[in-house]
């Protein structure tokens, strides 16, 4: 049997590494970089920076249902890294390690996306053939978003700095 998928993603950016954090916790550049999948904080902490202990629940439009994820952010080391997992949801798990590694240039930015669909050997059929593609454009399309706010100077607007 098949260990539990993991997205291993890391983006460079060209921006410190403390913005970056920020950016990545930011509750309102979440919901702007997943716009198109109607994606909205509908409970917990609901705009701003989320912190070590706190949750938020979405609620959004994937693969053709509306669905609600609540997680929390269960370890938090600033600037450098911060988990978040699902507290409820469609997952029977799902872990998110955010990492950011500064470098002379900027930062690494190194995301591990581990999760597990609920329908037993079905699900885990699911996760390698469709599920893992589709979670791993969401993580990368949340990425480029960050990056272009952390490089340029819309990062002020969100981060009130």
């Amino acid at each position: 049997m098949k260990a539990m998928p993991v997205i291993h993603l890391t983006t460079f950016i060209a921006a410190p590494a403390d913005r970056v954090f920020d950016l990545s916790r930011s509750i309102d550049v979440h919901k702007k970089s997943l716009a198109h999948t109607r994606e909205e904080a509908v409970a917990g902490v609901t705009s701003g920076l989320i912190s070590e202990n706190e949750t938020v629940t979405w609620k959004a439009r994937h693969l053709g249902k509306t669905r609600v994820l609540k997680v929390k952010i269960s370890n938090m080391q600033s600037p450098l890294a911060f988990t978040d997992e699902m507290v409820s949801g469609d997952f029977r798990q799902m872990k998110h390690e955010h990492h950011f590694k500064p470098i002379k240039n900027g930062t690494l930015m190194i995301d591990l996306f581990s999760f597990e669909s609920p329908w037993g050997a079905a699900g885990k059929l699911v996760n390698y053939l469709f599920l893992t593609r589709y979670l791993r454009k969401l993580l990368e399309r949340r990425n480029q978003a960050i990056k272009e706010l952390a490089e340029g100077d819309k990062w002020k607007f969100h981060l009130n700095k």
